[in-house]
């Protein structure tokens, strides 16, 4: 599940994605002070969701891109085990992904359509 690597909605997954590695860093915080989960497992979650995004990012051209993209947004959501309102967040952000996906196979679409 992936788009073809000159579709233009590549960019708008890849800002996506970098904006979702951003937002787990903002939920750090609300982890550990307002939840209570230890440091050092909010730290290995967060890297490691973080590293997942990153990656995705920069190979967002690439199925395997993709492929880390909608790991990365499994993630996200889950993020939610350690503290609940990261289930909303991680909700919302993978309606845009979804949304953002449908709309680059829509142009695909078009693109064969138009020839």
């Amino acid at each position: 599940m992936s788009l073809d690597p000159t579709n233009p909605m590549n960019n708008t997954m890849r800002v996506l994605l970098v904006f979702e590695a951003v937002l787990v860093w903002l939920a750090f915080p609300g982890i550990i002070q307002v939840e209570g989960v230890q440091t050092g497992l909010a730290v290995g979650v967060c890297l490691a969701l973080t590293a997942v995004f990153v990656a995705a990012a920069g190979a967002i051209k690439r199925p395997l891109g993709y492929l880390l993209g909608w790991l990365g947004q499994v993630g996200f959501v889950a993020l939610g085990l350690l503290t609940p309102w990261m289930y909303a967040m991680g909700i919302i952000f993978v309606i845009i992904w979804v949304t953002s996906f449908v709309l680059g196979k829509r142009i695909e679409a078009k693109r064969r359509i138009d020839g």
